[in-house]
């Protein structure tokens, strides 16, 4: 495993990773990818394209890799000529090896705890899926492989934006009721999304009926960074900037970074009008918009999208 090497407490994060636990830390990122069948990403997003350029040389030409990174790569890699529908996996795709992502209803320290959960792995190429699912299923983290793994990705970044949402209604003192109505919006404009920019594959409901989607959604939007987040913001007033350095221990947020690339997005398409909870968050996150108008974009919303 290789990590980025840092002093914890007077000692070397890959000291304390090899003498304290049974991983293997290796801090030369070149040398821990070599011979490697499967690359498993899991990053914060700023490093990705820093960590492709070192290892393109290194990695086998055959290898796999699996992203578990919930962030808008498709939309980053997608803003120039070709649109945000080109490549859902931009970061890795310069590496020319074929990937693959895992998204879920699966909160961290829950995984580690070893609680039931599920996840969703998304993997194009039919050979791969039986392999990755053995990589990855326990007996209390279940594994689910479909083929459309450009809306796999896309559920596990737009999530995050309808959670700030959740957590704007908790900071304001909404209840269960209006919660709910966050979801399921939520959820249509996620389905509507992947609809208007995954033209490269079907989009089939179904899968918003695995972890990745309706499970993740939930649970993102009862728990989770972003509507803790939501919800202090709502209630202090303070910058997202602010409250991501107080509350969330060196952690980053993806919801409101989220929702303003989609913003460019959806104003470069004029499709602003066809998704007022995503086109709210960015506001009130971003632009000044009072966030007591959020239960608007509810009661505006469209019936059908």
């Amino acid at each position: 495993m290789w990590v980025f090497e840092e002093t914890v407490n007077g000692r070397k994060l890959t000291e304390i990773i090899n003498n304290d636990h049974e991983n293997l830390a290796v801090p030369d990122l070149a040398e821990s990818v070599k011979g490697a069948d499967i690359l498993i990403f899991v990053i914060p997003h700023q490093f990705i394209v820093r960590v492709c350029d070192t290892i393109k040389d290194h990695i086998k030409k055959d290898a796999v890799g699996m992203s578990l990174i919930k962030v808008t790569s498709f939309l980053r890699g997608g803003c120039g000529s070709r649109g945000a529908e080109a490549d859902l996996r931009g970061h890795q795709r310069k590496l020319d090896i074929t990937t693959t992502v895992l998204m879920g209803a699966n909160i961290a320290n829950e995984v580690a705890e070893e609680k039931f959960c599920e996840t969703t792995i998304g993997c194009k190429d039919k050979a791969h899926g039986p392999m990755l699912k053995e990589l990855m299923q326990t007996t209390n983290f279940r594994v689910t492989v479909v083929e459309e793994a450009d809306v796999v990705e896309i559920c596990g970044a737009l999530k995050n934006i309808v959670a700030v949402g959740a957590g704007f209604c908790d900071g304001l003192g909404f209840g269960d009721n209006t919660k709910a109505a966050v979801i399921r919006l939520g959820l249509m404009e996620m389905i509507a999304f992947a609809k208007i920019f995954c033209t490269n594959c079907p989009v089939s409901p179904a899968t918003f009926l695995e972890s990745c989607g309706i499970a993740d959604l939930i649970t993102t939007c009862y728990g989770g960074r972003n509507r803790k987040i939501g919800e202090a913001f709502a209630k202090t007033g303070k910058s997202i900037e602010q409250l991501e350095n107080e509350l969330l221990n060196g952690q980053k947020l993806q919801g409101p970074a989220t929702a303003s690339e989609v913003h460019v997005i959806l104003e470069q398409k004029k499709l602003v009008e066809k998704f007022p909870l995503f086109t709210a968050v960015h506001h009130i996150c971003f632009n000044g918009h009072p966030v007591t108008e959020f239960i608007k974009c509810l009661q505006d919303h469209p019936e059908h999208m």
